[in-house]
């Protein structure tokens, strides 16, 4: 109700309102109470922002007639002889006297002989040198070399072992299949009863990757018997050199077989 006589630039009801409303605060007790103080508050603020807003700085806002105006005024312009003498355009330097500018000169020098003023915005500088940081790039380029060395070495000796277990493995499945062909080489082994393993699937395509390299090495190899299934039996060794054991066209397959299929 009192918005307009609180925006007035010379009331202090505003100020009297937040006095009032601090000391209510103190008796406070329900939240109903807190509720009304902080929609005052709000208020408050809002009349506050709107009386910041309507006050005028002198410095705010440059007006340039005005400015002129106390320019002329200062360097000696009588207006009352211009607006008589109507052909004062014929005169040189107008109709400002002989000396106007040489007044205006000689009071401009006052105000720029002074050095400006200034402030820091961050706060002042740090007067202390900064702490030299030491130069760490000898022991870097050291470790960095001990680290390539070394792991050339491991990932080196990684693959050996992994290429001697599974080496192992397909000797190890060779004497298994040479024992069971000469126990009884009138049977034909089958090839899905020699790598399934029924209690494993991972086992199961790590035999028929072991029984991969037999194929490629010429030491055993796979056949269709008369149902069509795939048999596979080991290779006679020949007296003869190693390549002519080896001669015969080879194809090269490649079985899909999902857990599906397993099971």
């Amino acid at each position: 109700e009192n918005r307009e006589s609180m925006l007035n630039s010379k009331s202090n009801k505003l100020t009297e309102a937040l006095e009032e409303a601090n000391k209510l605060f103190d008796g406070v007790c329900r939240a109903r109470e807190a509720a009304l103080d902080a929609q005052f508050l709000v208020i408050a603020s809002n009349i506050g922002k709107e009386k910041a807003n309507e006050l005028h700085s002198e410095m705010s806002a440059f007006d340039s007639t005005a400015f002129a105006e106390d320019l002329l005024t200062f360097m000696g312009i009588n207006r009352t002889e211009v607006e008589e003498t109507d052909d004062s355009e014929d005169v040189p330097g107008g109709f400002l006297p002989s000396d106007a500018w040489q007044t205006m000169g000689e009071e401009a020098p006052k105000y720029f002989r002074r050095a400006p003023t200034f402030h820091y915005m961050m706060g002042s500088f740090k007067s202390e040198p900064p702490v030299p940081k030491q130069r760490i790039e000898r022991q870097k380029k050291a470790s960095r070399g001990k680290a390539e060395q070394a792991m050339p070495a491991q990932l080196k000796k990684m693959e050996e072992s992994h290429q001697e277990a599974t080496e192992k493995e397909v000797e190890r499945i060779l004497r298994i299949l040479q024992t069971h062909f000469e126990n009884d080489p009138n049977t034909p082994i089958s090839f899905f009863d020699f790598v399934i393993d029924p209690n494993s699937f991972a086992h199961t395509v790590e035999n028929m990757f072991h029984v991969s390299f037999l194929i490629r090495d010429g030491l055993a190899k796979i056949k269709l018997d008369e149902d069509e299934l795939p048999i596979i039996e080991p290779t006679k060794p020949s007296g003869r050199g190693e390549e002519d054991s080896r001669v015969g066209a080879r194809n090269q397959v490649v079985i899909s077989l999902d857990q599906r299929e397993w099971k």
